[in-house]
């Protein structure tokens, strides 16, 4: 179990709860909680219905034929894309809607990127009629239109952060300043596998039923339940330790982190917080940061919103220490040409985030009966407009 999080919250070196004083009854109440919530024969017995009826549960494991023939070896997808919503994000808000009405909590924040958990968050609210605030940078409000759009028609109030480089970690900033604001009522909705225990956790938790389902999903095809390497884009990293969860201590299973590399790694326009980042604490967690000699954070920057994050989740941080995984770094213009490629090879157009995975086709060599699974984490419509005016199409 050396790959779990540990009664104080730490995998390895990585993580805890770096809280203002004021944070500490949220914190407090969701630590002695939330595992006796989500393990509890009601919350299972709902979270699965709907994931099953409503999210569309369990996705497919798509055996990608012809880019398997194109790289000579075994690929297979598995389809977050197809989940209601359009991305792995309503696992997580389908579980955390349930946690916080057991809590009876009756408002919900969240903060979001790529606005992919945006929308999952104000559905999971219109669904349970549960007033929902989303707080998004105002440049990834302007690159995300179609996303903020449809937050607006699920009923949630969208909220910009005007402050630093106006994107995901600002918007991280303000909904904690909200929580801070308003503790006894509202439960934070955090989208990714960052933030102070036990958010980490509980959200791998919520995601890990995607590798649950790889394995039943491999065995009736493979005649095994276990590939030989698992690939995911990491920005926090919620699909990635969705995908990873139930193969973290299968040392027969090679894990592969794909980050955003932006413009470059040494070009001062990146989010390759492994490659570039220094341990510190941000948003309640200690883990590796893009920071300069002073600990001020360094702005990150991705083509992709979801990827264009200054930190990385604690459980990668170890993951990445430990030599668990290997972790590669992809710019733009490399994820761009796949997110075209996967279009016009398999007829399935991916987020930009999910495009920045598929690039290790072209870095790292696979044999012939190699077992690939990449996690499609979402699809493209949301990126559209990016991709209109990059290929100009």
């Amino acid at each position: 179990m050396k790959y779990k999080v540990d009664e104080n919250g730490f995998y390895g070196n990585f993580g805890g709860a770096y809280i203002p004083e004021m944070l500490y009854p949220n914190i407090d109440e969701l630590k002695r909680n939330y595992l006796e919530i989500i393990n509890s024969q009601n919350f299972r017995k709902d979270f699965e219905k709907l994931l099953s009826e409503y999210v569309g549960r369990p996705t497919p494991l798509y055996f990608a034929q012809r880019l398997s023939k194109k790289y000579n070896t075994k690929i297979y997808l598995k389809r977050e894309d197809l989940c209601h919503t359009g991305a792995h994000k309503i696992n997580n808000t389908i579980g955390q809607i349930l946690l916080a009405k057991n809590l009876n909590k009756k408002r919900i924040i969240a903060e979001t990127g790529a606005g992919q958990h945006g929308v999952a968050t104000a559905t999971v609210c219109a669904l349970m009629g549960i007033d929902c605030v989303i707080y998004m940078g105002e440049v990834d409000i302007k690159r995300q239109a179609p996303n903020v759009a449809r937050m607006k028609m699920l009923g949630a109030q969208v909220r910009e952060a005007k402050s630093g480089s106006k994107t995901l970690k600002d918007a991280t900033n303000e909904a904690m300043r909200d929580w801070i604001n308003n503790p006894i009522d509202t439960h934070y909705i955090i989208g990714s596998v960052v933030g102070p225990h036990p958010y980490p956790d509980m959200v791998t938790r919520l995601q890990s039923v995607i590798s649950k389902e790889v394995k039943t999903q491999l065995l009736e095809k493979e005649g095994r339940d276990y590939p030989d390497y698992l690939v995911a884009c990491v920005g926090g990293g919620s699909n990635a330790a969705g995908l990873y969860y139930h193969y973290l201590n299968n040392e027969k299973v090679k894990i592969i982190a794909v980050e955003a590399a932006g413009k470059g790694i040494d070009s001062g326009e990146s989010a390759a917080t492994i490659k570039l980042g220094k341990i510190g604490i941000m948003h309640g967690s200690k883990t590796l940061l893009m920071q300069n000699d002073d600990g001020q954070i360094i702005e990150p920057y991705s083509i992709s919103a979801g990827l264009d994050y200054p930190g990385i989740g604690p459980l990668h941080s170890h993951l990445y220490e430990t030599e668990r995984a290997k972790f590669v770094s992809v710019n733009d213009s490399e994820a761009m040409d796949w997110g075209l490629a996967l279009s016009q090879i398999e007829g399935i157009i991916p987020a930009i985030e999910t495009a920045h995975a598929f690039s290790i086709l072209d870095t790292m060599a696979f044999k012939k009966d190699d077992i690939l699974v990449f996690n499609c984490s979402g699809r493209g419509d949301k990126d559209l407009e990016t991709y209109i005016k990059y290929f100009k199409l």
